[in-house]
């Protein structure tokens, strides 16, 4: 056993852990550290460390990749399909495909390279990465509309197969020439066929089987990602997207009641960023920093095509007959992340042995730096600057399953409680809770209170409550564990009065004294966004009427229930 590489593995983890709250100081997206702590160990770095093990870095890449979709898949809210799965679905395919043409066109003039080679470069880059969007989305306290968060989250999990076919179909074309287009088509309709009925039996079994045993609490999540490695495997064995299985048996888990999921993705989330680590580590000790610098220049301009020229057009021609506005278009362009797929799609060229497979690495790796710190680093404030920002819905500091059959669905949350609106004391009797939830207990510096009549809540006491598992989101609105900025307070955001959705407009004309002239004054207000959004509105939509702006504040499926009214400045 080397215990010497052993030690160095385990320093490398402990260090990039430490430095990762740098991330939110610096600006600096936590992923591009890890990377940046695997290349000062690698072999031209301080640490000295050799490492050019391809098949290793490959394995390990691909079970890194398909824990993280299995979190993401987890954490995909199912009601955002609504608003999110069709465009994102054409942004993964056809949206693919134009990055790729884009790019491949662009590194074919640029490097003076045969077109197969240079289109082979962008199909590489063309996928963007969901470790990369995951991570900046959830991680940055940054809360989009649901319309942008759902298109970005469901395309970053699903455009995998196509990036991955092009790939190997250029690499066959390469290296044989033996490839038709007709076997290039039964490839991608293997891809995604395979991978959407791997993912969905495998989500449906899972979710049986995890409801039917009766296990220690903490074997449930090893349960759920073993079972994710074995639907995985199971589907890229057959010629199916592992990749594209693993994220949608995910979404089924989401999409279904299951017992302790709570504590299942707390455990996975540890898995996720592990798993994130790892890989960006490795991939950084792969790379040769002195080769990397000789083709940076040449990578760079491919990057910056990416980014400025590809991404945006693709989005373009993606998106446009869903009704995203423009702003949206700008976000969605903007946030074309690239990750840790390009680099691993970079080293399939490698294993198949491909002349000059060497600088597609390089080039990948540079992308993927260009990306990570030009797109990651000015993510939230564009989104703020667009004005795609929206108040996020106050959630309860810490859940935690109750695995026992007579508890049934109910957990126990527990809530800080903190902000403006505690800065009075408030009687427990004057705490109106759901009809399925009750106090259970307040603990205040140290000391369990019991919550009868006449105790009162105070700031920074912390409240045990017991819920039902579909009311826990009201209930950490209710309680607000932490007041939002002053941007995003309701009355600021959502502006001085809330409407009823099913208030016409002609009750606003008469009421301001304007005249609305692009909507018939007898529509309600819900009509008259399900109009301008083409049936799919969300938290967060505007419609500028002159005098007033009517801004969505809450939804019922398509439905638009409340509305609030901003008075212009005059």
């Amino acid at each position: 056993m080397d215990t010497t590489l052993l030690l160095s593995g385990a320093f490398l983890v402990v260090l990039s852990i430490l430095l990762s709250s740098l991330s939110s100081k610096i600006g600096m997206p936590v992923l591009l550290l890890f990377l940046g702590v695997g290349m000062l160990a690698g072999e031209e770095g301080p640490g000295g460390l050799q490492f050019d093990d391809i098949p290793t870095a490959f394995l390990v890449g691909n079970l890194a990749l398909a824990i993280i979709l299995l979190d993401g898949g987890m954490r995909t809210r199912v009601k955002s399909f609504r608003v999110g799965l069709k465009p994102a679905l054409v942004l993964a395919t056809v949206g693919v495909v134009v990055t790729a043409g884009v790019c491949g066109l662009f590194a074919a003039w640029l490097l003076d390279l045969p077109l197969l080679f240079g289109l082979l470069i962008g199909a590489i880059i063309s996928s963007t990465d969901a470790a990369a969007v995951f991570s900046l989305l959830q991680g940055r306290g940054l809360h989009i509309n649901e319309r942008v968060e759902a298109t970005l989250e469901i395309e970053s999990g699903s455009n995998d197969p196509m990036a991955i076919f092009l790939t190997l179909v250029l690499i066959e074309l390469l290296a044989s020439g033996g490839a038709t287009l007709l076997e290039g088509l039964l490839m991608l309709v293997q891809q995604f066929g395979l991978g959407a009925l791997g993912g969905l039996a495998g989500g449906f079994a899972m979710a049986a089987v995890v409801n039917r045993v009766n296990l220690v609490a903490a074997m449930y999540p090893l349960l759920v990602v073993a079972g994710g490695i074995a639907v995985f495997s199971a589907t890229s064995l057959l010629g199916g997207s592992g990749f594209l299985a693993i994220y949608l048996m995910g979404v089924v888990l989401a999409s279904r009641k299951i017992r302790m999921m709570p504590s299942i993705l707390q455990i996975h989330d540890g898995l996720a960023w592990l798993a994130q680590l790892v890989l960006f580590l490795l991939l950084g000790l792969l790379v040769t920093p002195s080769l990397l610098v000789a083709s940076a220049p040449l990578a760079l301009l491919i990057a910056l095509v990416l980014i400025f020229v590809a991404r945006p057009l693709a989005t373009v021609v993606s998106l446009l007959p869903f009704g995203f506005s423009r702003n949206e278009h700008l976000f969605i362009g903007w946030v074309g992340l690239r990750g840790a797929v390009p680099i691993v799609l970079a080293l399939f060229p490698l294993i198949a042995e491909l002349p000059d497979a060497g600088i597609v690495f390089q080039i990948a790796f540079v992308v993927v730096l260009t990306s990570l710190v030009l797109q990651g680093s000015t993510l939230a404030p564009f989104a703020r600057l667009l004005k795609l920002e929206v108040p996020a819905r106050r959630e309860a500091q810490r859940r935690i399953s109750l695995n026992h059959p007579a508890i049934g669905e109910h957990e126990l949350l527990m809530v800080e409680l903190k902000g403006e609106r505690w800065k009075r004391p408030l009687p427990v009797i004057d705490l109106h809770l759901p009809a399925e939830s009750r106090l259970a207990a307040i603990f205040r510096q140290g000391t369990l209170i019991d919550p009868r009549p006449g105790v009162e809540l105070q700031e920074e006491d912390v409240a045990a409550v017991f819920s039902h598992t579909d009311q826990t989101t009201d209930v950490g609105h209710l309680l607000g564990r932490h007041e939002p900025p002053e941007r995003l307070t309701d009355r600021r955001f959502f502006g001085e009065f809330i409407l009823q959705g099913d208030a016409t407009l002609s009750d606003i004309e008469a009421v301001y004294g304007i005249k609305v002239e692009r909507f018939d004054s007898a529509l309600t207000l819900a009509e008259c966004f399900a109009r301008a959004q083409r049936g799919h509105p969300v938290v967060g939509d505007r419609l500028d009427l002159g005098a007033v702006m009517l801004v969505v504040n809450s939804i019922d499926g398509d439905q638009v229930t409340k509305v609030g009214l901003k008075l212009r400045k005059r």
